[in-house]
């Protein structure tokens, strides 16, 4: 399948089992995966920003929208896609005109792991700060990001490490 095609849909089948399944779990109240950030750390390394960007937005917003929150998805998903070139070249070394999608295979599985978690770790603190706007709950807040953080980094790992074999 081409690789735009398969993109399609993967931001399809990930923006649908968020809002359908993922959206309606609460473990203990302070669990909730975001999966859908998948899209955004699975696209090729050399895409372009602005490219990038303009996906991230979109993907955020398509979740906005049927999670009726006020573009704080939007906000944090964006936010993740104008560094994650930056956290690549963190934790990588991609040669120059090498254009590899993000694994295990490609990355190795310590850098990849290493990629995973900050990225979801930084999404998460965006995410769940702007939703509580405000530091009055801040242990909260704090195992919110922890937690969800976890079971999403275990959850995208779980996935990528069954579809590489």
């Amino acid at each position: 399948m081409p690789t735009i095609l398969q993109n399609i849909f993967r931001f399809a089948l990930l923006v649908l089992f968020q809002v359908l399944v993922l959206n309606n779990i609460q473990f203990l109240g302070y669990i909730n995966p975001y999966l859908y950030i998948l899209f955004i750390l699975v696209l090729p390394v050399q895409m372009p920003r602005w490219f990038l960007l303009i996906l991230a937005f979109i993907l955020g917003l398509t979740i906005d929208i049927f999670s009726n929150t006020p573009g704080t998805h939007a906000f944090a998903t964006v936010f993740v896609a104008f560094f994650r070139e930056g956290i690549i070249k963190l934790f990588t070394n991609i040669e120059e005109g090498n254009n590899p999608t993000p694994s295990f295979h490609t990355f190795g599985v310590s850098a990849f792991i290493k990629y995973v978690v900050l990225i979801v770790f930084i999404h998460h603190t965006i995410l769940f700060t702007l939703e509580a706007f405000s530091f009055a709950h801040f242990g909260i807040m704090l195992a919110k990001i922890l937690l969800s953080s976890l079971v999403t980094v275990l959850l995208i790992l779980g996935i990528q490490s069954i579809k590489t074999k």
